[in-house]
């Protein structure tokens, strides 16, 4: 039997990147059996000395914590090392190294990357704006997009989009049904702003459809799931998208996060070449 693993992940802000950098570090494990207790806004010994005394009745816990407070921080440390429970800063020794090449002192100020700035207004009007032109609505108005992506139903464009959006990029996304499907403004001038076509293999795409279909318990739909039909449908997509010379990206085996990243890539180059 696996040994269960009691995950502490302290926080003194929302724990976003706490939570983060655990994803990427649990994907290195295939054997890693635990369970994850989330604790955001820690900011007093008392709340830690809480943590502790809880982590301390439980086997095999481990604590991750980003807490910029050198004090509080080193006072979690410390009270861990007593209860002999392994205890993991993940940004003191960054910021430390930081402030040294930087020659500047850090802030030390919690959730500093919450503040409400410009960037933070910016994000905010990138994700009411993506909302709104979700799934080829006000398409007319596409034209205003950062980016735009165009695919086949259910190859991942409206939660591609909406991260996108959390990322500052206001983001259309149109499926691709035909090329009438398409609005005139981006057919008569395809470059208008950066384009990405999304695609994914037709048995997956199949799948995916019919678990849709399963779920809102419709049957009547056949040609939806029908697996000539979709192998179509992904090639007259990506006929458009060569005609249109819209690079593409197959999604198959790629999660959100990985096909987000190789559109903001897409979108570097497009702006580079723009200027």
């Amino acid at each position: 039997m696996k040994n269960s693993h009691n995950i502490y992940l302290v926080s003194d802000s929302t724990g976003e990147t706490l939570d983060r950098i655990f994803l990427a570090l649990k994907a290195q494990f295939q054997n890693f059996d635990y369970q994850i207790n989330r604790l955001s806004f820690i900011r007093t010994e008392t709340q830690i000395k809480k943590i502790i005394e809880n982590a301390s009745k439980n086997k095999n816990s481990i604590i991750l914590y980003t807490i910029v407070n050198s004090k509080l921080a080193k006072f979690l440390t410390d009270e861990s090392s007593k209860k002999k429970i392994p205890c993991f800063g993940v940004l003191g020794e960054l910021i430390l190294n930081f402030s040294k090449i930087l020659n500047q002192k850090a802030s030390h100020e919690p959730s500093g990357q919450h503040i409400l700035n410009e960037e933070y207004y910016d994000r905010i009007e990138a994700i009411q704006f993506t909302m709104n032109h979700d799934d080829g609505n006000l398409i007319n108005e596409a034209h205003k997009s950062d980016i735009i992506l165009v695919g086949v139903s259910r190859t991942s464009k409206t939660p591609t989009s909406i991260y996108l959006a959390n990322k500052g990029f206001k983001t259309s996304n149109i499926p691709l049904v035909n090329e009438n499907s398409l609005p005139e403004t981006l057919k008569k001038n395809p470059n208008i702003t950066c384009v990405v076509g999304l695609s994914t293999e037709p048995e997956r795409l199949a799948d995916l459809r019919k678990n849709r279909m399963n779920t809102l318990k419709e049957t009547e739909n056949i040609k939806y799931t029908d697996l000539e039909n979709i192998k179509k449908e992904v090639m007259d997509a990506k006929r458009t998208f060569q005609k249109y010379k819209w690079p593409l990206i197959d999604v198959t085996r790629k999660s959100v996060e990985e096909t987000a990243a190789s559109i903001i890539k897409i979108h570097e180059i497009y702006s580079n070449n723009v200027k």
